[in-house]
């Protein structure tokens, strides 16, 4: 354990937190250490949304997409109930992420799939990579930004220009009601959970390599958490966030912000763009007022204890192949989130926990991009899993 960094985390933890309490209020207070215990299950668990998608397509392993049907599974339980009945902690109505599904998503999933195999990591893994000390991760979380920058200036085109379905959500443009669409998505989450161990068994894969970890009690506070366990911590802290601020878990939209007001520093006019039409007030409110920003701030605090906690937390340098591709990376992600009205986490998890037909697209699309990656990836110097691997 890297125990000054460990109380160094702490320490900016709860310096932090007491900074959101003082200028915003309690609500914000509270989704920062959702987002901190987030972080913490990220990287206790190496929970991971590239490296499934990747491990799949390459080798057949299905134990990390195996995880997120558990994890989606306990979240459209959590998001059913808590939609059908408009329950809230904080009096603010739910609703859950239900977008159209279009070229723009076609289109975003797919380089969103492409860029988190470039930048070694999605939304949720650059930034408790970040949190983890990951310095190539800095560079994947700036090549984010500017993407969803330039996906914001774009994003009118994309939205009046090119063609898309009106939003579909299995619960409430259908005759299922929440209950219907719970059972259907319980039987597809089914069907691929099994059909994947079918597939897995068939291409003989290799089986994920183990992390390090502990025994006993110490696990909690030193790690390896089950994959499992954390898929359910996940689905639980999502459904706690939809019940605190109205929306459930999102990322990418953050980055956006971040850029945006740093043009603006620069001069730049970016509230007249059509993304920020209507959501001027965001721009010119402090960044600790925007509840996506406050859980990414947790996420890589949350991060970084943990991996102060299990000694994990060494920075290296970078190589130029994994530098390059990770900025490009970065950017595809950053760009695609934007068009795809979100990324692993705001479209993928969300998108399919709230029953919206985009979160299906998005998964879909995301694979066949990684899919299209892995012939990219050695190009930067980028390993793939190989079927004659003993652990992937």
């Amino acid at each position: 354990m890297q125990k000054p960094f460990v109380l160094l985390g702490i320490a900016a933890a709860l310096a932090l937190f007491a900074v959101i309490i003082f200028t915003t209020d309690a609500v914000q207070g509270i989704l920062f250490i959702v987002g901190l215990a987030l972080g913490l299950t990220l990287l206790y668990a190496r929970f991971g949304f590239t490296s499934a998608f990747r491990r799949l397509m390459a080798v057949g392993n299905a134990q990390g997409i195996q995880a997120h049907m558990v994890m989606l599974a306990v979240a459209s339980t959590l998001f059913a109930i808590i939609l059908s009945t408009g329950f809230s902690f904080t009096g603010v109505t739910p609703a859950g992420y239900v977008s159209p599904v279009g070229i723009s998503v076609i289109f975003g999933a797919f380089i969103f799939g492409i860029g988190m195999q470039l930048g070694s990591g999605c939304a949720s893994g650059t930034l408790y990579s970040v949190g983890g000390g990951s310095s190539s991760m800095i560079l994947t979380l700036i090549g984010f930004i500017a993407g969803s920058v330039i996906g914001a200036y774009h994003f009118t085109f994309w939205m009046e220009e090119t063609w898309a379905l009106e939003p579909f959500s299995l619960a409430e443009s259908t005759n299922l009601g929440f209950f219907g669409a719970w059972v259907v998505q319980m039987a597809l989450f089914a069907a691929i959970y099994y059909g994947l161990k079918f597939i897995a068994a068939k291409r003989n894969a290799p089986a994920m390599k183990p992390l390090p970890t502990t025994t006993g009690f110490k696990k909690i506070f030193r790690g390896a958490w089950p994959l499992f366990a954390a898929a359910i911590i996940l689905a639980l802290l999502n459904a706690l966030t939809l019940t605190l601020r109205g929306n459930p878990w999102g990322i990418t939209s953050a980055f956006a912000l971040w850029g945006s007001k740093f043009l603006e520093l620069f001069g730049v006019d970016v509230a007249s763009w059509g993304y920020w039409q209507g959501n001027a007030e965001q721009l010119q409110n402090s960044i600790l007022a925007d509840s996506t920003s406050v859980m990414n701030f947790g996420i890589i605090i949350g991060a970084f204890i943990a991996a102060a906690a299990t000694g994990a937390f060494k920075p290296k340098k970078i190589k130029p192949g994994i530098a390059a591709g990770s900025i490009i990376g970065g950017l595809l992600m950053g760009y695609g989130a934007r068009l795809a009205f979100g990324c692993n986490i705001g479209a993928y998890f969300g998108g399919i926990a709230s029953f919206s037909l985009h979160g299906w697209v998005w998964a879909v699309m995301a694979m066949l991009g990684t899919g299209l990656a892995l012939f990219i990836r050695p190009i930067f110097g980028l390993k793939n899993p190989k079927p004659k691997d003993t652990l992937c």
